[in-house]
């Protein structure tokens, strides 16, 4: 087997394939160009697009060139896949933002240097913008069928429920493969990477390419990562995980990779770091929490640099050892007009933005699980003023992981 697909499989990147005999065979002979999408609903990309992310990766590390395909054209429309109802639709200036936000991020996981495998970030609406519908319809539309498109799953699934499904989100999986299409000709693009729900989309530009152009290109998909707990990767009770730092700080990110189910943790290491299957392997064997800190640490550290990985690690050895004033915690600094040398704790908590409902702030005060400065608070009626404030600063605590600094500007 290729060393490339050997390791995608090492690594549980690997669900399904077109032609992988042909594939494999493809990937010995020749470094290929290969892409993955992201559509731009969002400003940043979260955890659950961090596998994809990791392909690209590995992609580089084969010498292979990944191709970024940012879907500033599909994004317009709307991916059906595992969706119940019809996505907001957005501006074009919010999607332009969004593209060149999440160009930005995916920068600091690809080597942007070496100019063999130094990553090609293109924009779908620059050739879906001028469509011209008559000729897109004769030359492109002609090579689907209603029959086969009523099969897939992003399609059938909705159907099935008598959920509506736009005629525009319908279109969604000719516009994919026609983004193959357009790969495979500007940029000799031969592989398409996606999750296991974009099976259906790529198999159809699989298809389009050879009944279009009578050339050979294939298609890999990737697994849903789940938790050992059944509930999806990266969600969590306080909302999605963010990559970018604006959203969520690197404490909060590393924090989130320490506290990895025991379950989880070799299996995340394979997925989500760059260490070898072998060195892993021989790792297992070792204390669970000290191959938690090594996870968090090897993902902070792809994403936010060493530095605010190693500062990460010191703010929760210090938090946990009651250092109130631990300069590596994530500041939250709040203005002194919404402060006002006085506020109610609940009110408090709400600005930190730790906790969004008041109701979950009252159940964790009765649950004893807020701290001031390590003292246990369970008046929900209490003023913070600024006696409780050293040097201008407090330590906020939700439990026994979650801290934050607040500082009055």
């Amino acid at each position: 087997m290729n060393k490339f697909l050997k390791e995608f499989k090492d690594r549980g990147f690997f669900y399904q394939s077109t032609s992988e005999n042909e594939l494999s065979n493809l990937l010995d002979k020749e470094k290929i160009n290969a892409y993955i999408g992201f559509d731009c609903t969002a400003e940043s990309l979260h955890v659950g697009s961090l596998l994809q992310i990791m392909c690209l990766r590995l992609l580089q590390k084969h010498g292979h060139r990944p191709i970024v395909l940012l879907g500033g054209g599909t994004t317009r429309i709307g991916d059906p896949s595992g969706k119940d109802k019809t996505r907001k639709i957005l501006s074009e200036k919010e999607i332009n933002k969004n593209a060149k936000n999440i160009e930005k991020l995916l920068k600091n996981f690809l080597d942007i240097k070496n100019s063999k495998i130094k990553p090609v970030f293109v924009n779908n609406y620059s050739w879906l913008k001028g469509l011209n519908y008559i000729s897109f319809l004769r030359d492109i539309g002609k090579h689907f069928t209603i029959n086969k498109m009523l099969s897939f799953d992003s399609v059938k699934t909705r159907l099935e429920r008598e959920q509506s499904l736009s005629y525009m989100e319908f279109n969604y999986m000719i516009l994919q493969a026609f983004d193959f299409l357009e790969l495979n000709k500007k940029k000799n693009c031969k592989l398409q990477i996606g999750g296991s729900d974009q099976w259906g989309n790529i198999v159809n530009g699989v298809d389009l390419i050879k009944r279009y152009s009578n050339k050979e290109v294939y298609g890999l998909t990737t697994p849903l990562i789940t938790l050992a707990s059944g509930a999806k990767m990266g969600k969590t009770e306080t909302g999605a995980i963010w990559l970018d730092k604006k959203i969520l700080s690197p404490y909060d990110y590393w924090q989130f990779w320490r506290n990895t189910d025991d379950r989880d943790v070799v299996k995340f290491l394979k997925v989500f770091t760059d260490l070898e299957i072998n060195e892993i392997n021989e790792l297992q064997s070792q204390n669970i929490n000290k191959l938690k800190i090594l996870l968090a640490n090897k993902a902070t550290s792809m994403l936010h640099g060493k530095k605010a990985a190693q500062n990460s690690e010191q703010a929760a050895k210090e938090a946990f050892s009651g250092n109130t004033l631990s300069s590596n915690l994530p500041t939250v600094k709040i203005k002194s007009k919404d402060f006002d040398k006085q506020i109610n704790i609940i009110d408090l908590i709400i600005l930190s933005k730790l906790e969004n409902s008041k109701s979950e702030i009252r159940r964790l005060l009765k649950g004893k699980a807020i701290k001031i400065n390590d003292q246990l608070i369970n008046d929900e009626k209490l003023i913070v003023n600024n006696q409780f404030f050293a040097e201008n600063y407090l330590k906020l605590s939700i439990g026994k992981k979650r801290h934050i600094k607040i500082e009055i500007i």
